[in-house]
């Protein structure tokens, strides 16, 4: 039976005062289980706790308490076991400038103690599509190909999970798709793939499941699905056949918001007012409706119901 990939459970970080500043509680009690095999969404805004997370699972901070298990080990009992299960592509651009990326993943894959025999240096670089640039300095090479390089000092010694974090900040289109590419192709030869992003309609349409972090603590944890089905809003987007009156009765909780060329856009809670109440309104009103259609939450909606200051009070009710 294949493990999990990643399994936390109550992992707390706490970072000692200093000077004046009071001890900082970075992770609360964290409770994590990545399936193994799957693209997993970590979002959260600034400042919420998952590079500090990234780093407890990578070993680079050491944990207040609790426990890590990657891919089956624990990360006290056997650290180095756990720590070769991992590959993080960090999101700062940190290599030798005077290092070729031919020369860079030799080197950090000696430094994993993969034999020379067993590496896969020009595999990797085909894969992120710098065979081209194998001899370049890496000062010579553009902030895209350095993140590229990123990704393949990551994959040097075949871990099976891999962290992106922030992997697509400040890229084109060209390199966002051309990672994405090859981060299916990883996921499907069976590497489970851990993503921070800043950008969540690319974590809506690559992750398999999502937790949302905020203030060190787990607000959410669940499919992509699940999460975009959680909130109970409903747009409908009308197009009235010519000017539409601006003193319409809406049902109770129902609000109108005007959208360019003359749009009208009703949300409403599907729990409490059904789409049909909401199209007899228009009617009474006089409004001959051109076209509609209907809009469902996005991951955006989703997040920010859950990290603000309501969605934190109902996590610590429950």
């Amino acid at each position: 039976m294949r493990p999990n990939a990643i399994e936390t459970e109550a992992l707390r970080k706490v970072y000692a005062a200093s000077g004046t500043e009071p001890p900082k509680e970075a992770l609360g009690g964290v409770d994590l289980t990545i399936p193994a095999g799957s693209i997993y969404g970590l979002l959260g805004p600034n400042g919420a706790g998952k590079s500090t997370l990234i780093n407890i699972l990578a070993g680079l901070v050491t944990k207040t308490s609790g426990s890590v298990r990657i891919w089956g080990f624990d990360q006290d009992v056997n650290p180095r076991q756990s720590r070769a299960a991992i590959g993080v592509m960090p999101q700062e651009l940190n290599m030798d400038p005077f290092f070729t990326p031919r020369a860079a993943l030799d080197v950090q894959a000696g430094l994993y103690g993969v034999p020379r025999a067993q590496r896969r240096t020009d595999e990797i670089l085909e894969l992120i599509g710098l065979e081209d640039k194998a001899e370049a300095y890496a000062r010579n090479l553009s902030g895209g190909m350095r993140r590229r390089l990123l990704l393949g000092k990551a994959l040097v010694h075949q871990p099976n999970v891999l962290v992106l974090d922030e992997p697509t900040a400040g890229v084109d289109i060209e390199l966002r798709q051309m990672l994405w590419a090859n981060v299916r192709k990883l996921n499907e030869r069976g590497m489970t793939i851990i993503l921070t992003t800043h950008y969540l309609e690319e974590a809506e349409q690559m992750c398999d499941e999502i937790a949302i972090i905020n203030h060190g603590r787990v607000v959410a944890q669940d499919s992509t699905a699940n999460l975009l089905g959680e909130l109970d809003t409903k747009t409908l987007v009308i197009h009235p056949d010519g000017a539409a009156p601006r003193d319409i009765r809406l049902p109770d909780g129902v609000t109108m918001e005007e959208r360019a060329g003359g749009a009208l856009a009703f949300t409403y809670r599907r729990s409490e007012v059904a789409a049909n109440t909401v199209l007899a309104a228009l009617s009474e009103a006089g409004i001959t409706i051109r076209d509609v259609a209907s809009e469902d939450p996005d991951l955006e909606d989703v997040f920010l119901a859950l990290t603000s200051e309501r969605g934190a009070a109902r996590e610590g009710a429950a």
